[in-house]
């Protein structure tokens, strides 16, 4: 119903207005005002006891009085008159609340307490509520400007989205001089009900939107906005400009990964991961959502210049590799046929420069012979007026050629009167153009980020290179040891014990409570050795003379033992000292960070990097978010400047690259299956060609999740891998399946399976033969989101293969309402009994995700699933050559 709902707020039949006001300049007047005047053809009632009438038409004293049921209540009355008003809507049947008033969370504890009678109603009654405090929403293609804006927005394919109602005011005075038009344009105001995730989920379903773009100030409910945006990411590019990058006043860290994983780089990690692009003025905002619809993606970053003035080539070069671009480095053929069609004196290299005498003729040619080089992604076309330029003839060559051309075509046009005509040319014929070439050159790279960020969500993970089984009881026990301790703080020895419990390689230690005890450890170790202060209370051992390097004997030992607890005991007496940690001495070629955070709205977060004592200032780090793959363990490695040495360097070896991504994918493990982990410092990991190990660890816990249930999520923003679900299953003819939840990895599996089925499972699968499955179809089946769909295969082995059998799978609407079953076996395990127990076990998995209720289309003369639907008590209509079926699983709430 949710989804009906948001559909009666933005196509309403019937308006209701509270507060609609005859008096020029009150929010009132201009909300009834532009309601009516704007051509909007649905009935619109407004709400006003004191007149009788409201700019001629004819106002009703309450919402009892209008016989009619509405689908849209506006409300812009004082804040304490609008619980009452929320609660009529609901006891009248209205669908969705536009709530335009302020004085609520800002207006202190009173305000937070109408908010609340508001949200109760809201619940109650199962209505949708856009704002508080907001301007309103414009929907251009059916005339509704229900905001109390001066300016009717333009008709167009963009969904904008904006917390700030004076922005948007901005946005649409500054849409209408440039010609940007909207399919939507709405102010979320305080999101008290309705937030971003719900109007991803609804403008990636309309038809009438290409893309959406949001202007964002702060964000709630972190994990419902990258479950929308993932979902839609592909199909429909999701623009962000996030407000307030600085984190002043935040608290002074206690760590270096504290320090490193500032709340603006977590945004940024996520809205990579979630195909999101984010940008950093409200022209590139506007910028990019154009060009993205007028012109294909770039496959890489290398750009092609061509220009008739060297300045403006130098400018966008310049931009081009500040911003991580390359200038395409073009081939001799074509240098060579450019030769041929070009001055004499032009530039021989990339920027072309064609000279200011240049043509149509030579711009036409040098943008065809560029775009026909494979070394380039991309082509900016810039024009400077001269004399001897006709720039509205050369903006037609160039449409002319760019029709044929399957890469990407940008174009500046500087100047104002002179290149009006051309500029608007270029545009009729959807290729974008710019005054200022650094603006096409930062669009380019927005494009081309966006395009690496979807390679990410379509890329097939290899898999783990070993098994991997962490000790999950022996972590559980150690962590709530510390906890039960009252300590949030683990000494070296104990952060180091929970990391080998997961597998990620430490080097031999021990801890030693006196000089006797750490020679009995040296002397079994081997020298060299370091030794270092035990203490929850010293975090920073070097800073208080706790670290002592390269003891090579046990008169050291002895000698390093008495020096450490002295100068540790002298700095920081009230330190609880738990002994001296005594670990083998290892040197390695390379320093390297990982580490963890957990971040107030997108939970915990990975940190890697260069490491090492300079890690601040060299600030090499990148951020990622678990759960990760080894894909995405690639691109975290891959995106900072220390791969480039690691994967080897100028003949020097480099360290084992996919144990490294192994590493960061254990690692993610571990913060995802403990919520009580507030932080964690491993700097440095060594690492070369022999192999990596944990130098120093630091773990941070957080009290707050001391009484965390086991096997929980609800510390993730990106829903993790539901091993819950995996069970054994005996078929009939008794080999044995395990079912279990679909993964990335699965992907080769799943075609295999494909690939190999009858006409006859193809068409009751779906309903037409398929030839060959694509990548991209492939990627869809198999890289889910858990919070939205349930796949579970059954993994046979046959012959020491492992093989997918079969597999089910419901795909839930975005309020986990309504679920669409498919299932599918593969033909040598057909009649098996397989199909009755994937049905059964997804059906409780639905029952338990609070799923109200299943749907299912099966063709006419598939008996078996007719028969499987019956006996389960499903209703079949039907519907020409098949079936709907349909089953209330749970009575909704």
């Amino acid at each position: 119903m949710s989804i009906q709902k948001m559909t009666k707020i933005f196509n309403p039949k019937v308006v209701a207005v509270f507060g609609a006001s005859a008096r020029e300049g009150s929010v009132g007047f201009s909300l009834i005002n532009n309601i009516i005047g704007s051509g909007f053809d649905g009935i619109v009632y407004p709400i006003n006891p004191k007149r009788t009438n409201v700019l001629g038409v004819k106002t009703y004293s309450s919402l009892e009085s209008i016989s009619e049921k509405v689908d849209l209540a506006i409300i812009a009355t004082p804040a304490k008159t609008v619980p009452a008003i929320v609660e009529n809507c609901g006891k009248a049947g209205v669908s969705g609340i536009l709530l335009i008033s302020a004085g609520f969370a800002e207006a202190g504890a009173e305000g937070k307490k109408l908010m609340k009678q508001i949200a109760d109603s809201i619940k109650k009654y199962k209505m949708r509520l856009i704002g508080p405090n907001c301007l309103g929403f414009i929907k251009p293609s059916i005339k509704l400007n229900a905001s109390f804006a001066t300016k009717m927005a333009l008709p167009g394919n963009i969904a904008f989205i904006s917390q700030s109602g004076a922005l948007c005011t901005a946005i649409l005075d500054w849409s209408i001089k440039q010609n940007v038009g909207f399919s939507h344009f709405v102010s979320i105001g305080s999101m008290m009900d309705v937030s971003f995730h719900d109007l991803i989920d609804y403008f990636g379903s309309d038809p009438q939107t290409n893309s959406i773009v949001i202007y964002m100030e702060s964000l709630t409910k972190a994990r419902n906005f990258l479950s929308a945006a993932r979902a839609f990411s592909r199909n429909k590019p999701i623009i962000v400009l996030k407000a307030g990058k600085s984190s002043e006043g935040a608290q002074a860290a206690m760590s270096h990964t504290g320090s490193l994983a500032g709340n603006d780089f977590v945004f940024n990690a996520a809205f990579k991961r979630a195909g999101v692009i984010r940008v950093d003025t409200i022209e590139e905002l506007f910028n990019i959502a154009q060009a993205l619809a007028m012109q294909p993606k770039p496959n890489n970053n290398r750009l092609a210049i061509i220009t008739n003035a060297g300045g403006p080539g130098v400018i966008a070069t310049d931009t081009l590799i500040d911003r991580g671009g390359k200038l395409a480095k073009l081939s001799p053929e074509t240098i060579e046929a450019l030769n041929k069609h070009l001055s004499p004196n032009w530039s021989k290299s990339n920027p072309v420069d064609v000279l200011g005498d240049a043509g149509p003729e030579q711009y036409a040619k040098a943008l065809e012979l560029c775009a026909k080089d494979k070394n380039v992604d991309g082509i900016l076309v810039i024009l400077t007026p001269q004399s001897m330029t006709n720039p509205t003839e050369v903006a037609r060559k160039v449409a002319i050629i760019s029709k044929g051309c399957r890469k990407t075509v940008l174009a500046s046009w500087m100047g104002a009167d002179d290149i009006e005509a051309g500029q608007r040319l270029l545009e009729n014929n959807k290729i974008p153009v710019y005054q200022a070439p650094e603006s096409a050159v930062k669009c380019f790279i927005l494009m081309h980020n966006y395009s690496r960020n979807l390679e990410i969500l379509h890329e097939t993970p290899s898999h783990i290179p070993s098994q991997f089984h962490p000790k999950q009881a022996e972590s559980r026990k150690l962590i709530n040891k510390v906890l039960a301790d009252n300590r949030t703080i683990m000494t070296e020895f104990e952060a180091k014990q929970l990391l080998d419990y997961y597998q990620i390689p430490v080097i031999k230690n021990d801890l030693a409570n006196s000089e006797d005890e750490a020679v009995a450890i040296a002397e079994n170790f081997g020298y060299p050795l370091v030794m270092k202060i035990a203490s929850p209370d010293i975090l920073h051992k070097t800073d208080v003379g706790g670290v002592i390097l390269n003891i090579v004997n046990k008169t050291e030992v002895r000698a390093a033992y008495k020096k450490i607890m002295k100068s540790s005991r002298e700095k920081v007496p009230e330190a609880d000292i738990r002994g001296i940690f005594v670990e083998q001495m290892m040197k390695r070629k390379y320093e390297l960070i990982i580490g963890c955070k957990k971040d107030p709205i997108f939970g915990p977060t990975i940190i890697f990097g260069m490491g090492g004592v300079a890690v601040e200032i060299f600030k090499d780090t990148r951020v990622g978010l678990p759960p990760l793959n080894m894909a995405l363990a690639m691109r975290i490695i891959e995106d900072t400047k220390i791969y480039k040495l690691i994967k080897g360097y100028r003949g020097m070896p480099g360290a084992d690259i996919p144990s490294i991504q192994f590493l960061l994918y254990k690692f993610a493990y571990l913060i995802m299956d403990f919520p009580q982990i507030k932080e964690i410092d491993i700097n440095p990991f060594g690492v070369d060609e022999r192999g990596g190990v944990v130098l120093d660890a630091k773990v941070l816990l957080d009290k707050s999740e001391k009484d965390a249930p086991i096997n929980t999520s609800r510390h993730l923003v990106i829903s993790p891998y539901p091993s819950e679900y995996t069970t054994e299953f005996i078929m009939n003819n008794g080999q044995k399946a395990i079912l279990r939840a679909i993964k990335p990895e699965d992907e080769f599996m799943e075609q295999e399976m494909f690939s190999n089925f009858s006409e006859r499972t193809q068409r009751f699968r779906f309903f037409q033969l398929i030839k060959d499955i694509s990548h991209e179809e492939l990627i869809r089946y198999t890289q889910i989101d858990y919070d939205r769909e349930i796949a579970i295969i059954a993994e046979v082995e046959e012959n020491g293969k492992k093989m997918m059998a079969g597999v089910v799978r419901l795909i839930a609407d975005q309020y986990n309402e309504t679920a669409e079953f498919a299932i599918v076996i593969a033909d040598p395990w057909q009649n098996l009994g397989l199909g009755n127990k994937f049905t059964d076990y997804i059906h409780n998995i639905a029952r338990k995700r609070g799923i109200q209720k299943i749907t299912a289309n099966i063709l006419a003369n598939n008996h078996i699933m007719l028969h499987m639907f019956k006996k389960r008590g499903f209703t079949l209509e039907k519907q020409e050559d098949s079936y709907y079926a349909e089953l209330v699983i749970n009575e909704p709430k």
